[in-house]
């Protein structure tokens, strides 16, 4: 049975696991208010290591379509498991254009029926997702630290084409953190397949965000190399503050 919301400013889940997936059936309004209460429940369903976490958002109501970002956000706690696949169901094709306008859909995959969504979950599960992460100290040392774990680790994945464009990605991403908080950054990278995605937290909850470009001359700023290089990149708030991403494909390669 679905949950339904006491008030129409108001949010309910239901949970059910059916074999060894988890099913959640989120109901009412999604925004600034409700958002938290959904990324908690999205993690705590990865955390026994289910097959799948199918999350059904067909009953939702989005007044901002940014309200979206809370899956972005899921994906990218650090207590969540990357090698549990999360997707989305939404019966009616404007929250699936949605999903997919605001790059959720580039991490989880939404379908138009649950039925549609477990069909999927073998080929999903079949991922070769490799991850490493690593807290790094809020000094400059973190910079030449940073990039040589993106060597490293890519090289063992045996992507070494994409080195060269993760490498000024994370110097970014890196510097942007040092410059701009106090935090110890933790940076994660994911490879599935020919795709990476580098990822760095930090713990202030202002987002990393684009400067306007001069009137004049060529926009060098740091992220706007990043928008230049990569399929997608974003800044999701999280429980502890930020997470700030980049996808990057064989396309990207310099």
């Amino acid at each position: 049975m679905g949950a339904v919301a006491e008030s129409p400013s108001s949010l309910a889940i239901a949970s059910r696991t059916e074999q060894s997936m988890v099913v959640l059936a989120a109901d009412g309004v999604l925004d600034a208010n409700t958002s938290a209460e959904l990324r908690d429940n999205i993690i705590n369903a990865t955390l026994d290591e289910p097959s799948a976490v199918i999350v059904d958002v067909s009953g939702l109501h989005v007044p901002d379509e940014a309200a979206w970002s809370v899956f972005i956000s899921a994906r990218w706690q650090l207590d969540a498991r990357p090698d549990v696949p999360i997707m989305l169901v939404c019966s009616h094709r404007a929250g699936r254009e949605a999903i997919t306008r605001t790059g959720v859909a580039r991490f989880m995959p939404v379908f138009p029926s649950e039925k549609g969504a477990i069909k999927a979950i073998g080929r999903l599960a079949r991922r070769q997702v490799q991850s490493a992460q690593a807290q790094l100290p809020a000094n400059v040392t973190s910079l030449r630290e940073s990039r040589r774990l993106v060597r490293e680790w890519l090289t063992g994945w045996s992507q070494p084409a994409l080195i060269p464009v993760a490498l000024v990605v994370v110097n970014v991403f890196m510097e942007n953190v040092l410059e701009h908080t106090d935090s110890d950054p933790v940076m994660r990278i994911e490879c599935d397949g020919p795709t990476a995605t580098i990822a760095v937290a930090d713990a202030s909850s202002a987002p990393a965000l684009r400067l306007p470009a001069p009137p004049k001359g060529i926009d060098v700023s740091g992220l706007a190399i990043v928008e230049a290089l990569t399929r997608a990149w974003g800044s999701t708030p999280t429980s502890s503050g930020k997470t700030v991403w980049a996808v990057i494909g064989p396309e990207n390669q310099l």
